[in-house]
């Protein structure tokens, strides 16, 4: 199945990345989580287990909730309504992206940048594997939004708009 390709309008473009990753991400995670928890709970003390991804995607849940509400309440109506001045916003969101990226940089770290360990279990087969698409959704999301998205409405430091 391939995914569709983002649309070049900005207002369909932030539309786009609440329904292809915002709802996706609000899916994926709680159920990471869980299945997190239930690997680390059953092969605790093993050498290879993921201990903390749990505890880390739980943070995560927060932390992207509260990102794609900014985005979705301020900043993507803002972009909607082609609102003049929006590098504050956008250098915020930019700031979470980072936040964002250094945590996939630590859940690579905890999984050993998702390599499951001989043998493993069905369970943690299904967490690396949807681990690795959240990664790639994540990753997607925020190149869609700091290529694409903003450089489209940023004026002081970039020189656009």
């Amino acid at each position: 199945m391939t995914k569709p390709l983002p649309p070049q309008d900005p207002s369909e473009l932030t539309s786009f990345i609440e329904t292809e990753y915002h709802a996706k991400h609000r899916a994926q995670l709680p159920e990471l989580a869980t299945l997190s928890e239930k690997v680390e709970a059953v092969h605790a003390g093993q050498t290879d287990v993921p201990a903390g991804l749990a505890d880390l995607l739980h943070r995560m849940i927060g932390d992207l909730e509260v990102h794609m509400k900014k985005e979705e309440l301020i900043l993507f109506p803002a972009i909607r309504n082609a609102a003049a001045e929006l590098d504050a916003p956008i250098a915020a969101m930019r700031a979470d992206h980072d936040d964002h990226e250094a945590e996939v940089g630590q859940i690579r770290h905890l999984t050993n940048n998702l390599t499951l360990p001989d043998g493993a279990c069905r369970s943690w087969t299904r967490l690396y594997t949807g681990v690795g698409e959240f990664l790639d959704d994540l990753e997607e999301h925020i190149r869609l939004e700091n290529d694409v998205l903003f450089p489209q409405f940023e004026t002081r430091a970039t020189g656009h708009v």
